[in-house]
This record gives C-alpha cells, structure tokens and sequence, in this order.
C-alpha cells in the first residue's frame, strides 16, 4: 500500500547511530513483546526486574533497590506500596535501625515469579533468535560496562542504606 512504499524512503540510521537511542528502541520493543505475552499477570509484568532483585537479595533495603534501579527512592514507594497491596512484596523494618525498610517476596510473589521466569525465558529466545550463546553474553557484558559507566557510586548508597 501507500505507508509500505513511503517507509521504504525513510532513513532509520539515526536511530541506530546513537547507543542511547538504539538501546531505548530496543527496550521499548522489548518491554511490549514481554508485556504482551505476561499480559495474564496484569501489572507485575512490569516489575519483573524490581521483584527478581528482591527475590535474588532478600532483606534488600529500599533505597538500595532504587540505587540499582537508577530511581530515586521517592519513586519506588508508590510502586512497592502497590507491590504489597497486591501481596506480593513484604516491607519490614530493619531491626537495627527503624528508618531502614527491608523488602521480601511473599509466598505468592515467589510463586508469581517462577511463573513470569518462564515467560521471560521465551521472551529472551524470541529476543535474541539467530544471536550465539556468545554474542548474547557480549552484549549484556557491553551493557553491563556502559551502566557502570553511567552509574553513581554505589558503596556510597549502600553505607546510607
């Protein structure tokens, strides 16, 4: 049709010059892929990365999480009150010092996690078919190395926990 023919003149380059442009074309291609497929977990799909982090590093404190997560703290307790109502993240306070909360997956966050890991692990093979298991390692070790770059100094956050 008429589109078809006009995209064919279309110059796509600037969005694979710039790393920045190009990883967030791919993120967003990759949040719907992955959203569309989870769509049956309603909005935990969204947080699978935020609650993996907690599941892998029980205890973990809030503003530990938003650190990792290049959030601000104040951005993260909207998404964790969210997360508890639904039963699937538990806040407690730390024993030592009160101002510290410590996150948890419930029982069902971690049943809720071993379901959404198979549909991430489809998602991955849809994302990266035709890719060797070397170049995936590459380009997550590349990404890895471009956040530490970006990245605050996270010993700093961690003595403030």
């Amino acid at each position: 049709g008429k589109m078809s023919a006009m995209a064919e003149t279309i110059d796509l380059s600037v969005l694979w010059e710039n790393a920045a442009v190009a990883v967030r074309l791919v993120q967003i291609a990759a949040y719907k892929d992955f959203e569309e497929n989870a769509r049956q977990f309603g909005q935990a799909p969204r947080y699978y990365g935020l609650l993996g982090m907690i599941e892998t590093n029980p205890g973990l404190s809030q503003t530990q999480l938003a650190g990792y997560l290049h959030l601000v703290r104040a951005s993260i307790v909207p998404i964790l009150d969210k997360l508890s109502a639904d039963g699937l993240v538990e806040r407690r306070l730390d024993p030592t010092d009160k101002r510290i909360r410590r996150l948890w997956l419930t029982p069902k966050g971690r049943k809720l996690m071993s379901k959404l890991s198979a549909v991430a692990q489809q998602h991955e093979a849809r994302m990266f078919a035709g890719f060797s298991k070397g170049e995936k390692q590459a380009l997550l070790q590349l990404l890895r190395r471009a956040n530490a770059n970006l990245s605050r100094n996270y010993e700093s956050l961690e003595s403030v926990a």
